[in-house]
C-alpha cells in the first residue's frame, strides 16, 4: 500500500505469479450402470432415524412427489461395482439433497437442478448388498430428483503422491499466472451442462513457492484470496490452513505461526468446481487475486477502516471515519490514531488525531469525525476520489503501521414518488445486470478488462451495473469508482453463508468459527466504494414471498446495518410483491413484472421502487432470422415467445414513470452458459445488448438512443440479401430525434415520427446499394444519419483496438477487435473468415472469441473463425517490456498488423 515518504506501511505483496497447475480427476466416469427400481416415500422430519418403516411406492425420478414444501426419501439397491473410487452421479434434485449408503451420510448437496457427484467408499459393502438413501427437500413448487442417477468409477489422475506436501515435485506441472480459470480450457462436450455452457469442470491443484524474509519474524502476517471457485482446501507446509466453499467470496487466512522465515514456504491449493453454486458458467480455478501481507503486531484491520459522508452543507462535508485496531502482540500499548484525509489532487483535506490503549490479542474501534471544506463530490461525470492516509503511532510518535484507503464524498437518496438522487440532482438509472466471464478467459477476467468493459457500458450511455447474482471482483468495483458507474452489489444466497437458509438465531453471524460469513465478507470488502449504491441480499428466491423468507432476510438486514447504515437494503424479486420480502426490504426490487408497478406503488406510495432486472431480451449479433437448431435469435427487438419482454416494452414503463427509480437491464455482454432461447448447440447466452466480446447488436442503438445525450439515428438491417433482390426487407430505425427519413439509392421511401422509446419501420423491396437514414428535428434541420451499404467481397483484416500499451504484469490483456472488410473498408456483415494471429515481442494471445453462442472453437488458441464479419483476440502481456506487433491473416484477405508496447508494471509480486 502507498504511504507518505518516511513512514512504515503494511506490506501487500501480490502473488499472482508462479504458480504450478494440473488437474487432479478426468471428470469422467468408468462402468457406467444407470440406478433403477427406487422407491420413495413421505418424510415426517428431516433426520433419518425418522426414516418410515412402511408407505414406500414406487417412483418415477423426475416426476414430482412433493405438490409443495417438505421432505421426501428416496431409495434403491446399487447395482455391485468393483474397484476404487466409485461414485454416485445425479444429474440434480430439486431442491437440496442429503445423501446416506447402508445408513451412513456420505454428502449433501444444495441448489436445484445442479449435477453432482459423491463419493461411495467410504461407506460401501463389498459384500453387498448397499442401500443408497436420499432425502429430498423441496423449497417451492415441483420436487424430484431429476431425470437418471448413474453409478461409475471416478477415473483420478496420475499424481504420483501427495501435492499438499511441501517436498511434492512439481516441476512437470504447468506454470500458470493468476486470474486463472482452467474450466474455460475444456473442450465443449455435449454431456455437459448446457445451462453451464457444456465445459465438464474438473478438480485441481495449484502450488506455489515463495521466500518470506527473517525479517517478518514477529510480525503479522496473513493471505488473501479474492476468489476460488471453488471449494477450496488450503495448505501451507503441509498444514491445512482452513477450507472455503464459496466460489464469490474471498477470504484469508494467518499465517504468522506457520510461515518457515528465511526459508522457501510451500502453499498448495485443491479446487473443486464440480459442485455448481448457479445456473450459468462459472468456471473454476483461482480467478482472483492472491495476497501476502505483513504488519506490525499492533495494525489496522483489514477491511476495518470505513468512511462514510454524514453529510454535505454547501461545500462542507462532515465524514464518519471508523477505524478497527488490532494487536496481535504479547504486550498492551498506548499511541494515537492519526486519520487525514487526502484530496483528489493529493493535498490535505482534513485531519484528526485520537489516542488509545489497546490490550494484547484484543481489537478497538476507534470512532473520528473529519470536516472537508471545498469537497469535490464523487459523481457519474466527475468520480473524484479522495484518499484517507492512517497511521497508527505509538512510543515516543513511532509509526508502526500505515494504511491508504480511497473512498468518494457523495450522497444518495431514494425517493419513494421523484426516484433517485445522487448529491441531491434527480439521476434515472439506466443499468445492465452482468455476470463476471468474458470471451478467451472465462471468469478469470483481468482488471484492465474489467475498466474495458466498464467503459463499454458508459460509452452506451449507462450508468449503473449490477452485479449478478454475486459479489464481484474488488477491480470491478474499483473500475465503477474511477470511471463514473453506479452499482448494486449483489450477495449470492438468502441466508448468511454460501447456499444456506439459515433460520435467525441459529448462527451468530459475525463470529462463526469459520470465520466471517459470506454476507460480512460482502459488506465489510465493499463499503468504502462510492460507487455502491444498494445492497441487494439475494435474486429470485423460494421463500422470497413467505414469512419464512422476510425472517431470513430480516436477520441479515440487522446485520448489514451493523456493519453499514449509509446504503438502502434491496433484494431482486420475480414473485411475491408485497409480502414476505417486501416486507422487510428498504426498496421494492421488481423483476420483470412491469404490470405491478402501479398496483405496488398504489398499494405503499412511501416504499421506493426499481426494477432490479428487466427485458430479457434474447438477440444474435447479426442475425436476422431465429433458427432453434442453430441456436440463434433475431436481432429484431420483437417478441417470439422466447423473450420474457422487448428493449423497448421493457425501458419504456420505467421511463415513464418518475417513482421508479431505473432499471437494470438483462444483460450488459452476452455470457457463456443459460443459452437461452433455444438451449444446445448454443452454449452462450443471447441475452446481452453486446455480446461476449462487446461486440454491439443492434438493441446497444436503442440504448443509445434512450440513454445516450447526444443525437443518434441507427439503421438495421445490414444490406447484403444477394437472391432477395426484389423482396421486402424489414428496416428498422432506431432515434432520439423527432422524425426519421431513409432514402435507397438516393430515392425518399418516407418520414416516420419517432415515438419516445421505440422504433419507426419500412418495408424496402431489397435491391443493392446505399439505405441512408436521417433524423432531424422540427424545423427540418438534420441531427445524426446513418447508412448501411451492400459490400463488396471479403479483401482484407483491420485490426482495432483502444489503446497501444499493454502492461508488463504477466496478466493485462489488450482487446483487439478483427474486421473483415472489402476493397473499400467496409466491414462485411456475414463474412465467416478463419483469421490467424501471431505475436513477435513480449505478448501472447491468450484467447479468442467471436460472439457466436453456437461456436464451440477453443477459447485458448491463436485462431478463430470472424461471426458476422468480426472476431476478437485477446493480446497478453508477459512480465518484460518492449515492442510487440500483432499479425493477423486469413486466407486470400490482405493481411493486418497491430503495433503496441509493453510497459513496466508498478505492483510488487511475491517471488
Amino acid at each position: 500500500m502507498a504511504t507518505l515518504p518516511g513512514h512504515a506501511a503494511q506490506i501487500r505483496l501480490r502473488m499472482d505469479a508462479g504458480w504450478r497447475f494440473h488437474l487432479a480427476s478426468t471428470g469422467t466416469l468408468d462402468q457406467k450402470i444407470v440406478v433403477e427400481n427406487w422407491t420413495w416415500a413421505p418424510a415426517a422430519t428431516s433426520a433419518i432415524d425418522g426414516l418410515p418403516k412402511q408407505g414406500w411406492q414406487p417412483a418415477t425420478l423426475g416426476r414430482d412427489v412433493f405438490h409443495g414444501r417438505g421432505f421426501a426419501w428416496y431409495r434403491a439397491t446399487l447395482p455391485s461395482l468393483t474397484g476404487t473410487g466409485r461414485t454416485v452421479h445425479f444429474d440434480g434434485v430439486d431442491d437440496n439433497a442429503v445423501v446416506y449408503l447402508n445408513g451412513r451420510r456420505i454428502g449433501s448437496h444444495q441448489g436445484y437442478s445442479d449435477p453432482f457427484d459423491i463419493a461411495l467408499d467410504s461407506a460401501w459393502n463389498p459384500s453387498g448388498p448397499n442401500y443408497l438413501l436420499v432425502l429430498v427437500e423441496n423449497i417451492d413448487g415441483p420436487g424430484c430428483i431429476n431425470n437418471h442417477v448413474v453409478l461409475g468409477v471416478d477415473r483420478p489422475m496420475t499424481l504420483g503422491g501427495d501435492p499438499a506436501r511441501p517436498g511434492y515435485n512439481d516441476s512437470h506441472w504447468r506454470l500458470v499466472h493468476l486470474p486463472h480459470d482452467y474450466v474455460v480450457e475444456e473442450p465443449v462436450n455435449p454431456e455437459g451442462n448446457n445451462a453451464h455452457a457444456n465445459r465438464i469442470p474438473r478438480t485441481a491443484w495449484y502450488r506455489k513457492t515463495f521466500t518470506a524474509p527473517s525479517a517478518w519474524r514477529g510480525k503479522s502476517v496473513w493471505i488473501d484470496f479474492d476468489g476460488i471457485y471453488r471449494d477450496a482446501k488450503v495448505t501451507l507446509n503441509g498444514r491445512l490452513l482452513g477450507e472455503h466453499r464459496s466460489g464469490y467470496t474471498g477470504f484469508r487466512y494467518d499465517i504468522s505461526k506457520f510461515v518457515r522465515y528465511g526459508a522457501k514456504n510451500v502453499l498448495a491449493v485443491f479446487v473443486d468446481p464440480t459442485h455448481f453454486e448457479g445456473w450459468w458458467y462459472e468456471g473454476g480455478g483461482i480467478y482472483r487475486h492472491v495476497w501476502l501481507n505483513v504488519a506490525d503486531p499492533v495494525h489496522i484491520a483489514p477491511w476495518d477502516t470505513f468512511i462514510s459522508t454524514r453529510s454535505v452543507d454547501g461545500s462542507t462535508a462532515t465524514l464518519a471515519v471508523n477505524t478497527r485496531l488490532t494487536n496481535a502482540g504479547s504486550l498492551s500499548t498506548r499511541g494515537y490514531l492519526l486519520s487525514r484525509a487526502l484530496s483528489p489532487d493529493g493535498t490535505l483535506a482534513a485531519q484528526t488525531r485520537s489516542p488509545f490503549a489497546i490490550p494484547a490479542g484484543s481489537t478497538l474501534d476507534i470512532a473520528q469525525t473529519l470536516r472537508v471544506d471545498n469537497a469535490r463530490l464523487w459523481s457519474l461525470e466527475n468520480p473524484r476520489l479522495y484518499r484517507l492516509h492512517t497511521d497508527v503511532a505509538v512510543t515516543r510518535g513511532r509509526i508502526v503501521d500505515a494504511v491508504d484507503t480511497p473512498f468518494g464524498i457523495r450522497t444518495i437518496r431514494f425517493d419513494a414518488a421523484r426516484g433517485f438522487f445522487l448529491n441531491g440532482k434527480p439521476v434515472k438509472i439506466k443499468g445492465t445486470c452482468n455476470h463476471q466471464d468474458f470471451a478467451g478467459v472465462g471468469i478469470g477476467v483481468p482488471d484492465g478488462l474489467e475498466y474495458w468493459r466498464v467503459r463499454k457500458l458508459k460509452a452506451m450511455g449507462s450508468n449503473a451495473w449490477r452485479m449478478s447474482h454475486n459479489p464481484p471482483t474488488s477491480e470491478l468495483l474499483d473500475a465503477c469508482d474511477h470511471l463514473g458507474m453506479l452499482v448494486m452489489d449483489e450477495n449470492r444466497h438468502l441466508g448468511f453463508a454460501e447456499g444456506a437458509k439459515t433460520p435467525p438465531g441459529t448462527q451468530n453471524a459475525h463470529a462463526l468459527s469459520k470465520g466471517l460469513s459470506d454476507l460480512d465478507s460482502m459488506i465489510l470488502r465493499d463499503r468504502n466504494h462510492p460507487s455502491i449504491i444498494l445492497w441487494s441480499l439475494c435474486n429470485e428466491e423460494p421463500l422470497q414471498g413467505s414469512d419464512e423468507g422476510a425472517r431470513i432476510f430480516s436477520a441479515m438486514k440487522t446485520e448489514v446495518r451493523r456493519l453499514d447504515r449509509t446504503r438502502l437494503i434491496t433484494s431482486a424479486m420475480n414473485g411475491g410483491f408485497g409480502n414476505g420480502i417486501s416486507n422487510v426490504e428498504d426498496i421494492q426490487g421488481f423483476n420483470y413484472n412491469p404490470d405491478a408497478y402501479d398496483p405496488f406503488h398504489r398499494a405503499r406510495p412511501a416504499q421506493p421502487c426499481f426494477a432490479s432486472e428487466t427485458a430479457s431480451t434474447v438477440t444474435t449479433r447479426g442475425i436476422y432470422a431465429s433458427s432453434r437448431s442453430k441456436g440463434y435469435a433475431t436481432a429484431y427487438d420483437i417478441n417470439e415467445g422466447i423473450s420474457i419482454n422487448t428493449a423497448e416494452s421493457a425501458w419504456k414503463p420505467i421511463a415513464d414513470r418518475p417513482y421508479m427509480a431505473g432499471a437494470f437491464v438483462w444483460t450488459g455482454f452476452d455470457y457463456r452458459g443459460e443459452p437461452a432461447p433455444y438451449g444446445w448447440p448454443a452454449v452462450s447466452s443471447n441475452f446481452g445488448i453486446m455480446d461476449i466480446c462487446g461486440f454491439p447488436k443492434d438493441n446497444y442503438y436503442f440504448y443509445l438512443a434512450a440513454w445516450g445525450n447526444r443525437p443518434i439515428v441507427h439503421l438495421l438491417p445490414h444490406w447484403n440479401w444477394h437472391g432477395k433482390e426484389g423482396r421486402a426487407i424489414d428496416v428498422w430505425a432506431y432515434s432520439n430525434a423527432p422524425r426519421v427519413e431513409i432514402l435507397l439509392n438516393g430515392r425518399s421511401l418516407g418520414v416516420r415520427s419517432m415515438p419516445a422509446s421505440g422504433h419507426v419501420s419500412w418495408a424496402v423491396p431489397y435491391a443493392p446499394g446505399t439505405l441512408l437514414a436521417r433524423a432531424f428535428d422540427g424545423t427540418g434541420k438534420t441531427l445524426a444519419t446513418d447508412i448501411v451499404q451492400t459490400t463488396g467481397t471479403p479483401a482484407a483484416l483491420r485490426l482495432q483496438a483502444e489503446r497501444h500499451d499493454i502492461v508488463a504484469d504477466g496478466e493485462d490483456v489488450l482487446p483487439l477487435a478483427v474486421s473483415i472488410v472489402d476493397t473499400r473498408g467496409r466491414v462485411v456483415p456475414t463474412a465467416s473468415s478463419m483469421v490467424t494471429f501471431t505475436v513477435t515481442g513480449q505478448a501472447e494471445i491468450t484467447g479468442v472469441g467471436n460472439g457466436d453462442p453456437s461456436d464451440h472453437s477453443p477459447d485458448k488458441t491463436n485462431r478463430r473463425r470472424a461471426f458476422n464479419g468480426r472476431c476478437l483476440a485477446l493480446v497478453g502481456a508477459s512480465t518484460k517490456t518492449g515492442r510487440i506487433v500483432v499479425t493477423a491473416r486469413s486466407p486470400g484477405l490482405r493481411p493486418a498488423t497491430f503495433v503496441l508496447r509493453s510497459v513496466a508494471d508498478h505492483i510488487a509480486e511475491v517471488q
